[in-house]
């Protein structure tokens, strides 16, 4: 199987001890301890988490002297944001036209004429109705 990264992160992100962890290093960077605090597990199974979410690109971790600190790497969110903004822009188009529709809708009700948009949607339900009969 091929390597997949947008699976790779959306997995590591499946775990809410790993959005946790993330949600804490926004704040900024932290050792493993630091990291472990607020959690009842011991410091290895919060490495297994942190390895998970180096491995997706999520954080790094680095080395200085003794002190070993992780950082959230945005990067690593950057193909979960490409993926959703196609689908953003997708919704937002439907909402903007059931805007439209439902503007149109309401200026039928107070008696005036409905937009060219509003006639071809009334025109395609007429059609559809006809259709069933």
């Amino acid at each position: 199987m091929a390597f997949d990264p947008l699976s790779t992160t959306f997995a590591a992100l499946a775990d809410p001890t790993r959005r946790a962890i993330l949600a804490r290093l926004a704040a900024g960077e932290m050792s493993v301890s630091e990291l472990a605090k607020p959690f009842a597990m011991s410091l290895p199974a919060v490495s297994k988490h942190l390895k998970v979410l180096e491995r997706a690109k999520l954080i790094a971790r680095g080395r200085e002297a003794q002190w070993r600190p992780c950082r959230i790497e945005p990067e690593g969110l950057k193909s979960v944001d490409e993926w959703l903004e196609s689908y953003r822009r997708f919704w937002e188009e439907r909402f903007d036209s059931l805007e439209d529709y439902l503007r149109e809708l309401k200026a039928q009700g107070k008696g005036e004429k409905p937009g060219r948009r509003g006639q071809k949607r009334m025109q395609k339900k007429e059609s559809k109705r006809g259709r069933k009969k």
